[in-house]
């Protein structure tokens, strides 16, 4: 295999020029199961060249082209130019929202034997799980790594050749957002795709939030874009308020949940991207940040200074509150203290 070739070249280097060589080993910390922030973001990976000259390869398969999920791409392409340079090599392909072409797309990276698979969006880590056991993988923009791996009693590492980042905000947090900005509301109504595992578990957990506050919640599950109109229009006509979650298919659409909600119904989201488009606040993420951090953990795999194996999933370092100026003003609303304002771009 290319990955165990360019480490024994390596080795082989050592061994002619030391007499004796360290074998290290270390012990990746279990993060807690919970989304809670991590200490600070890791410091930038200084530049370095692959040794021998060797070029590295890797396959970025992302789901579909939205704000949230290019920032993410673009992070990491920063992070791991800055740490291998000219030794790394990119192929990036978008699978335009359609969940069955990243199985093509990474079945691809596998046949052409890439370094390291990036996989941008749960069905493409979900894809590139399915189609190697070998190449490492790394997911970003992925909420729940148990649910969307089908691991159940997740302990934070996934021990195979997958780990990533996730892009989860503490949920609990959200509900109480939504409390801060409408204490005296009856009910909510919880949009998300059902194809979408991650958005069928953060709309559980927060239902189970808000009706610990006294909140009536309903699902509103739809099943594409083909129903998403209908069951917007159902949910903005039977709540007081929406509350969509980081959902790929939303984020992607959100010009119809706006053209049924805006100035009517408020709306309450998991990501900034959203909120930009339909939503009034979040508690949300940098995106970018987030793919800064997975492209620092490829980088520690590719020079073999980690194993995939070895590394828990980690999670953005803070969290910030948002609010769009725009619906705000047409709902009348007036944000609380502490929220700031999203920027356009």
């Amino acid at each position: 295999m290319k990955k165990l070739s360019k480490l024994a070249a390596m080795a082989l280097t050592v061994a002619m020029t030391a007499s004796l060589a360290a074998c290290g080993g270390g012990t990746a910390s279990q993060p807690s199961t919970a989304p809670a922030p991590s200490a600070a973001p890791q410091e930038s990976v200084q530049p370095s060249a692959a040794p021998s000259g060797e070029k590295y390869v890797v396959g970025i398969c992302q789901l579909a082209p939205h704000p949230a999920l290019d920032a993410a791409t673009q992070g990491f392409k920063d992070a791991l130019t800055e740490a291998l340079g000219d030794a790394v090599e990119f192929k990036e392909q978008n699978a335009a929202g359609d969940s069955p072409t990243c199985a093509t797309i990474v079945n691809g990276f596998v046949s052409d034997n890439v370094d390291l698979i990036m996989a941008n969006a749960t069905p493409a880590l979900q894809a590139a799980a399915s189609a190697t056991g070998d190449i490492p993988v790394l997911g970003t923009s992925v909420t729940e790594y148990g649910v969307a791996l089908g691991i159940d009693n997740f302990s934070g590492t996934v021990g195979t050749n997958v780990s990533g980042t996730s892009d989860l905000a503490p949920l609990d947090q959200q509900a109480a957002m939504i409390n801060e900005w409408f204490p005296d509301a009856k009910t909510v109504g919880l949009l998300y795709c059902s194809a979408e595992a991650n958005s069928q578990y953060q709309v559980d957990v927060v239902q189970k939030c808000l009706e610990d506050m006294g909140y009536t919640c309903t699902q509103y599950p739809f099943s594409d874009t083909n129903d998403m109109a209908s069951v917007t229009q159902s949910a903005a006509d039977n709540s007081d308020i929406l509350y969509v979650p980081t959902d790929n298919t939303v984020a992607n659409n959100t010009g119809v949940v706006d053209n049924i909600c805006h100035g009517k119904v408020p709306v309450f989201t998991g990501e900034e991207g959203i909120c930009a488009g339909c939503g009034v606040a979040t508690l949300s993420i940098s995106y970018y940040d987030l793919g800064v951090t997975t492209g620092q953990m490829a980088a520690k795999i590719l020079k073999g200074e980690s194993s995939v194996s070895e590394m828990p999933i980690e999670y953005a370092p803070n969290y910030v509150k948002k609010y769009n100026e725009t619906m705000c003003a047409d709902l009348g609303l007036t944000a609380p203290e502490g929220y700031e304002a999203i920027t356009a771009g």
